[in-house]
């Protein structure tokens, strides 16, 4: 069985203060799903934090129940949480997806918005990733309003169609080493700090284990108090990282 390790640390809000983490990660016998919760632009009661626990729990049990395609799953758990709690599509909070699931032939990845899968192989590494609203920042002048539209980006929030315009990709199982999943407060480490690449990722991981890559990535947050080397809008975003190493169950 492949080996699972975790790790999870909440950020700050917007006003600086300590708030509950938004982040969520799922972890199944045959997969893993890491989810980042996002306020609606019209926020309410129900925040991103309550959006990614309630969609992580329905998307569980899609996954736990039968062997199905996971934009199906993810469609299913995005219309269920919409119906049961009355969500209007364009006026409710999400959550970005990032789904590794494995067969005895296959690991399967699925990405929704910016929160990316990474597979090593024995040809290197690939990074399947959800450019769509990075590539749109800058573009337009209220991201909100392109959110689950044509020519937009896409994300989890009430209307299941968006699970169907997920990034998607497979690998044959024997020539997987291992695979990650980040939400963004922890590929920015990379993406954005340039502090590490996916590699490094990896071998701080089996070195001294996942906390050590939040440390290294909250460190540098910590040097850049006012938000002058690397532009964001909180000072530490919520991180969640999960690493799946399948060289020991071979």
């Amino acid at each position: 069985m492949p080996e699972i390790t975790t790790a999870e640390r909440a950020g700050v809000g917007l006003d600086g203060l300590p708030r509950p983490t938004e982040d969520r990660i799922v972890v199944l016998p045959d997969a893993v799903a890491l989810l980042d919760g996002a306020t609606s632009p019209t926020p309410r009661e129900r925040d991103g934090g309550w959006h990614s626990r309630h969609l992580a729990a329905e998307l569980a049990a899609e996954l736990a129940a039968r062997p199905v395609d996971l934009a199906d799953a993810l469609a299913r758990a995005i219309e269920r949480l919409a119906r049961v709690h009355g969500l209007t599509p364009g006026d409710s909070p999400s959550s970005t997806v990032a789904i590794l699931r494995w067969t005895d032939t296959s690991v399967d990845a699925l990405v929704l918005a910016d929160s990316p899968v990474v597979v090593f192989t024995d040809r290197g590494f690939d990074v399947l990733a959800d450019t769509r609203l990075r590539d749109l920042r800058g573009e337009v002048d209220r991201i909100t309003d392109w959110r689950n539209r044509e020519h937009g980006w896409w994300v989890a929030e009430a209307d299941p169609a968006a699970a169907h315009r997920a990034v998607r990709w497979s690998w044959p199982r024997h020539g997987v080493r291992a695979a990650l999943a980040a939400t963004d407060g922890v590929s920015c480490g990379v993406d954005d700090y340039g502090l590490f690449d996916w590699p490094d990722v990896l071998r701080i991981t089996r070195e001294k284990g996942a906390e050590a890559v939040l440390d290294a990535i909250h460190a540098a947050e910590v040097g850049d108090p006012d938000r002058t080397a690397w532009r964001r809008s909180k000072v530490h975003d919520d991180q969640a990282l999960a690493v799946v190493g399948f060289e020991g169950d071979e």
